[in-house]
């Protein structure tokens, strides 16, 4: 029997509606994040449905038990950015009281990461998987530039920093584990794909223009460069990105013009 984590007020109403507007929140959540919504058959996909799980049964009941992590192994960042995102989601579908629910779900959120981190740092079984650590140290979150740390192998992005977020519309934390082609339009795929292969195969630099699209849609051309980064059994590509600079206008002179001759006598 899992352990009480504490003890909240009852709200039962509040539970049957997010129970009932499960598909509706989801709706809501997939329009927001666009290409980084979570897939229906992935593993965020599976700590969502356990975290609604945990959600609801703490306001029906009105205590919270330890929720139910056996056999995840999820990214905390980036589940919890999803997590917040669902929050989110729930709170602009329920309009007028999307307050009173973010207030209810934001300490079952916190109890949530919690849990998720003490669950990392038990000691594991021999050959569980392990959980990756970031791919670039924290000082690229302040990076002006949108940086974007992608796998040349699989071409997932791996890190981000907010500039990222902020260009592609998303928290930043949201875009990890994403293949870097859900944010490229069609006619661009060989183009990036041809930018990592050269990384991969041991050019260390790259310059080139590219184009991404945003979580709306919106084409954004861009300037990139990309270094080369290998680290434990892979190769990363570690793209800072910024706005294409439009070229200078040409200043039209006009010519002098021929000063009139003398009137005809």
């Amino acid at each position: 029997m899992h352990a009480r984590l504490f003890d909240m007020e009852p709200n039962r109403d509040l539970a049957t509606w997010l129970l009932g507007n499960r598909r509706q929140i989801e709706g809501v959540l997939s329009t927001r994040l666009g290409p980084a919504a979570p897939r229906a058959s992935g593993p965020e996909a599976e700590t969502l449905r356990r975290f609604r799980t945990f959600a609801s049964t703490a306001l029906m009941r009105g205590e919270a038990p330890a929720p139910a992590l056996d056999g995840l192994r999820p990214d905390e960042r980036r589940v919890m950015a999803l997590l917040s995102a669902w929050a989110d989601a729930a709170a602009q579908l329920a309009g007028p009281q999307g307050e009173t629910l973010r207030h209810a779900l934001d300490p079952l959120l916190d109890h949530f990461r919690l849990s998720l981190r003490t669950t990392r740092g038990r000691p594991r079984a021999k050959g569980s998987p392990r959980v990756r650590r970031r791919a670039v140290v924290a000082a690229i979150d302040r990076v002006l530039d949108a940086f974007l740390a992608v796998d040349v192998g699989d071409g997932k992005i791996v890190d981000a920093n907010p500039a990222a977020g902020a260009l592609l519309g998303l928290e930043s934390n949201a875009l990890l584990g994403i293949d870097l082609v859900s944010f490229v339009p069609r006619a661009g795929h060989r183009h990036w794909w041809s930018q990592l292969d050269a990384i991969a195969e041991g050019n260390d630099a790259q310059r080139f223009h590219a184009t991404l699209a945003d979580v709306n849609g919106t084409t954004l051309r861009l300037e990139a460069s990309a270094t080369r980064f290998a680290t434990r059994g892979r190769t990363l590509a570690l793209v800072l990105l910024r706005p294409e600079t439009a070229p200078a206008a040409t200043l039209a002179i006009p010519r002098a013009s021929t000063p009139p001759g003398p009137p005809p006598a």
